[in-house]
């Protein structure tokens, strides 16, 4: 596969040409906050809307989990704008997520706090108003534990469910009803999961555990 020299953030960079820009920058240390990206997926789901660049001659800034490099291309990770629509989309999650951290089974492995930390953005939603999910924790599983409060919609553990579990994940309802859950929306100790655990480690909040895991 060709070989292209593109710019991220003033570093010069070669990269596999079509690959996406996400993991271009990863790969090379630099930072760009994502929660729904998965390495290899061909087509991004791009739901989490946090890993906005601007690149020299576009017109607004882009998703980098979607955008494939190019030669010659000058990416800034972080401008005014960028850091508005990151900052946004954040406090939009955080307003429509359980904040438990000090008993979170992820506290300091959180993905949530590590963009707080990486782009300086409070963990405490301040602009808008909390919007609490009144969804019972599903404890029925023997070797899983699922909090929907706390679940980011990344659909990381629907993919990770179809391709290595038993497929008994997905997305249920739509705007602020939207939830991951079972088919037939049974609880998880009664819908078929083997409880193998890829779920819980792909996630990248507290939603999904393995109770034996000491995460």
């Amino acid at each position: 596969m060709k070989t292209v020299t593109l710019t991220i953030d003033g570093r010069t960079i070669k990269a596999r040409e079509g690959e996406k820009l996400l993991w271009v920058a990863l790969e090379n240390g630099i930072y760009i906050p994502n929660l729904c990206a998965i390495p290899g997926v061909k087509h991004p789901a791009a739901a989490c809307r946090l890993c906005f660049v601007e690149i020299e001659g576009y017109p607004r800034p882009v998703t980098a989990c979607t955008e494939p490099v190019v030669e010659g291309m000058v990416v800034s990770t972080r401008s005014p704008r960028v850091d508005r629509l990151v900052q946004t989309a954040f406090e939009l999650l955080l307003s429509n997520h359980q904040q438990d951290c000090a008993n979170c089974p992820r506290n300091r492995s959180c993905e949530l706090q590590r963009i707080a930390r990486e782009r300086r953005i409070p963990l405490r939603v301040k602009r808008l108003r909390k919007l609490e999910r009144e969804l019972p924790v599903d404890d029925s599983s023997p070797a899983l534990r699922y909090d929907p409060r706390k679940c980011v919609l990344c659909g990381k553990c629907v993919w990770v469910c179809r391709e290595k579990g038993t497929g008994v994940l997905g997305f249920a309802g739509r705007g602020f009803g939207r939830r991951i859950t079972t088919f037939g929306d049974v609880p998880l100790g009664q819908s078929g999961c083997n409880g193998c655990g890829e779920c819980a480690r792909i996630c990248p909040v507290g939603a999904l555990v393995e109770k034996k895991a000491d995460i």
